[in-house]
């Protein structure tokens, strides 16, 4: 027999008896419970590990603010400049209304305060008019007065007869009586001009008043956007009447959006405004993980500002755990690169870890650009016009020929 032959011989099979399979199996066993485990003491470990590095939630939304435009005066859309999904600007002209009714109420306006002008204007000339009214009567009655006086004093001589002493007396007491009543006069006229200009005067304040609103109102026909973003829910339509209130659509500013995350109530005792926050949009999945940080808690459960708040002082008293919205801020650089809409739904992640702030010192706070002065300058034209109306009242000229 040659070695190939060796070589390719079968070698003889190992057989084990019964008792020593069976110490073979308990072996596999024990081997297989103790991964399982030591597998399951590590995942134990690892879940306490990263359960107390914070708390998550998937019940969290995207937030942000709505602003509604309305109409802020009368009229019937004649224009509309925008609709939904389109970006306009703060100043933008959205809805224009037409304006013959509130031209023709402004002229109105301008006519009466050309009228309280003149009327006031009369009054100063009547107050002076009686004021030299009563200046000729006193003069007047001070002659009369003297002439009595030198009456009496001859008319013991028998120069002047005691009939003409009764009718100087009598004169005296006619002219007393017209200085009183032109005095009431002077101070009825007085009463209505005193310590003012014609500018100042009340009667031409409330009809400068009466102007300014007529014209607030002929401006306001066109409707502007109080602030830029996005436009939503327009509703209105050319030819619809509108009166004030009437909403027209929302105005959506992307730029300015937060996450309202709702804890329960067992999940927040280490939740401080300042701790980092990792959150996740089913928009994007979990491949785009956006960073923000705790704003602030709300000052109470959801379940307390609702319609019908909830009364427990029953005998079908039910414990159930609250949830409390948390307020978390976004980032601007990444809301840039990846834009979010209100409403989307989201996962966050807040790491308890790191220390924050007292609860009752939120960092919630609106960005400085968040305000709208297109409203400011509405009235400046009409400082204008009433300046106009009342330096072209004040001298009525005479009508020539």
């Amino acid at each position: 027999m040659t070695d190939l032959d060796d070589k390719q011989a079968p070698k003889p099979q190992r057989h084990f008896s019964v008792p020593q399979r069976q110490q073979h199996r308990r072996w596999r066993l024990w081997l297989v419970t103790l991964v399982g485990l030591l597998v399951g003491l590590g995942y134990g470990l690892y879940a306490r590990q990263v359960g107390s590095a914070g708390v998550e939630t998937n019940d969290a939304y995207i937030a942000g603010n709505i602003v509604p435009l309305k109409a802020q005066t009368s009229g019937t859309v004649v224009d509309v400049r925008t609709d939904n999904t389109q970006y306009v600007r703060q100043g933008d002209v959205l809805v224009r209304l037409d304006g013959l009714q509130t031209q023709v109420a402004l002229e109105r306006a301008e006519a009466n305060l050309a009228d309280r002008v003149r009327q006031i204007e009369t009054l100063f000339n009547h107050a002076e008019m009686f004021r030299q009214k009563l200046a000729g009567k006193e003069a007047v009655l001070g002659r009369s007065r003297h002439d009595l006086a030198r009456y009496r004093s001859v008319a013991h001589d028998g120069a002047v007869s005691a009939q003409q002493l009764e009718d100087s007396e009598f004169l005296i007491r006619e002219q007393e009586a017209d200085v009183r009543q032109i005095a009431a006069e002077l101070a009825g006229a007085k009463a209505l001009v005193q310590n003012t200009t014609v500018a100042d005067n009340p009667t031409v304040l409330q009809a400068i008043a009466e102007l300014k609103q007529a014209y607030l109102d002929n401006v306001r026909q066109e409707i502007v956007a109080p602030l830029s973003g996005f436009v939503a829910k327009r509703s209105i339509q050319p030819g619809e009447q509108v009166r004030p209130d009437t909403p027209l659509l929302a105005i959506v500013p992307l730029d300015y959006l937060w996450v309202e995350a709702n804890f329960l109530e067992n999940e927040l005792a280490h939740v401080q405004p300042g701790q980092p926050v990792q959150i996740s949009v089913d928009l994007y999945g979990s491949e785009v993980v956006y960073h923000g940080e705790v704003l602030g808690l709300e000052a109470g459960t959801g379940s307390v500002f609702g319609l019908l708040p909830p009364d427990n002082a029953t005998g079908n008293y039910i414990h159930i755990v609250e949830r409390v919205p948390v307020r978390i801020s976004l980032q601007a650089e990444e809301l840039q690169t990846h834009p979010l809409r209100p409403g989307l739904s989201a996962t966050v992640r807040i790491d308890t870890r790191q220390p924050g702030k007292p609860i009752p010192q939120p960092l919630t706070g609106l960005p400085a650009a968040y305000k709208t002065e297109v409203y400011d300058h509405q009235l400046q034209g009409a400082e204008a016009l009433v300046k106009k109306i009342i330096g072209e009242n004040r001298q009525v000229r005479k009508l020539e020929g």
